[in-house]
């Protein structure tokens, strides 16, 4: 072995691709009992294929790594198209001219639409904080009604904390288009597999250089001797590289304060009816305990009968229970304890670290492919 990869998603599996091409013989080490991470998928009793983690669909503005995935898989062009139930309503997500038609009276709206293509008749979008905060009063209300009536709501159960404690840019993600412009996203490429993100993976990972053992925790198995500055693995120095893409305080044995993580927990139901709602991906703000349901036929569009769809719960992530880390819950306060282990992380010399939960940092697919293929360019093996 001259690598040990912690973690199979598409952080460890691009990764080990690449050493392995390089003649380099990898190790893959993963706690779940599959590949893939949190982009792995299945096909259900009802013949559905359906994400075991909540929806992902791939998307980027650049060619070079949308050639990459094409490289170890088949995709279709899929445009994501998501929505939100507020007061009775569904409205296209991100909330578009559509919405204001769907909450205004028709003379209401057309004053609105007419004053938000004035102020902003230099842009198409822009994000939630900059309607809450503009100068013109009708602008600010409109954010003030989508600001009570879905985001403080969502951001509450999302992030179990105040929307006021939340990072700016969680806000931010998502825009406000001033146009009637339907889909999630803007990206050039925005594509799903033809058959499964579990296939891609299979194809990423089959090299007869690579070896993966599952159901492994590898947290058992490492530690670190500060003194040293390494890596020690069954109490021994390291004598090849760990790439580690799990939570970086979990590595330290969380001796500084747990990093704080939000988790999902999905309820599965499965119905005999032809559609559950009228788009994939609906948010409920309003609900009381569950943020979203994905209806998992339509993701991709799928000839069969009956619909599996599953209802999110957000969670805390408590280390040690059975659920996952998903997202890093960014304030300052936790960015401030991140750059504690990260600064003692970068001391130890045959350790490299990098993924959504070892960066913690909120990345897409495309981002955390770009993210891996850098650190790529930075292992010697």
């Amino acid at each position: 072995m001259d690598c040990l990869i912690i973690g199979c998603g598409i952080t460890g599996a691009v990764i080990a691709r690449n050493l392995a091409e390089k003649g380099n013989y990898v190790t893959i080490w993963d706690r779940r009992n599959h590949i893939g991470g949190n982009m792995y998928d299945y096909v259900d009793e009802h013949n559905i294929l359906v994400h075991k983690y909540g929806p992902h669909t791939f998307h980027t503005k650049k060619k070079e790594l949308y050639s990459y995935i094409s490289e170890y898989a088949e995709w279709q062009p899929y445009k994501l198209k998501c929505m939100a139930k507020m007061n009775g309503k569904f409205t296209p997500t991100p909330f578009n001219f559509q919405t204001i038609d769907d909450f205004y009276t028709q003379e209401e709206a057309q004053e609105l639409k007419y004053v938000i293509r004035k102020e902003f008749s230099n842009t198409t979008n822009a994000n939630v904080l900059e309607v809450l905060n503009h100068k013109n009063k009708k602008i600010r209300e409109y954010g003030k009604f989508l600001f009570e009536n879905d985001y403080s709501l969502y951001t509450a159960k999302q992030w179990g904390i105040d929307p006021d404690k939340v990072d700016p840019s969680i806000l931010g993600r998502v825009p406000l288009r001033f146009s009637y412009g339907i889909g999630y996203f803007d990206d050039k490429y925005q594509v799903m597999p033809k058959k499964s993100y579990t296939c891609f993976f299979k194809k990423l990972l089959n090299h007869k250089n690579i070896i993966i053992e599952l159901e492994t925790e590898a947290l058992e198995h490492l530690s670190i001797d500060e003194q040293k500055q390494v890596v020690l693995l069954d109490g021994k120095v390291s004598t090849v590289p760990i790439v580690y893409t799990g939570a970086l305080d979990e590595l330290f044995k969380i001796d500084q304060g747990a990093l704080p993580y939000r988790s999902l927990e999905f309820e599965w139901k499965y119905e005999e009816i032809d559609s559950k709602q009228p788009a994939p991906v609906v948010a409920y703000p309003q609900e009381k305990n569950f943020t979203r349901i994905t209806e998992y036929k339509k993701l991709p569009m799928q000839d069969v009968k009956g619909t599996t769809y599953a209802v999110e719960y957000p969670k805390k992530y408590i280390y040690g229970n059975i659920n996952e880390p998903y997202y890093p819950v960014l304030t300052k306060e936790s960015k401030a304890l991140y750059l504690k282990y990260k600064n003692r992380a970068d001391k130890i010399s045959n350790l490299f670290y990098c993924g959504r939960l070892a960066d913690f940092k909120y990345y897409n697919m495309d981002q955390a492919l770009e993210r891996a293929l850098e650190m790529c360019k930075n292992i010697t093996v």
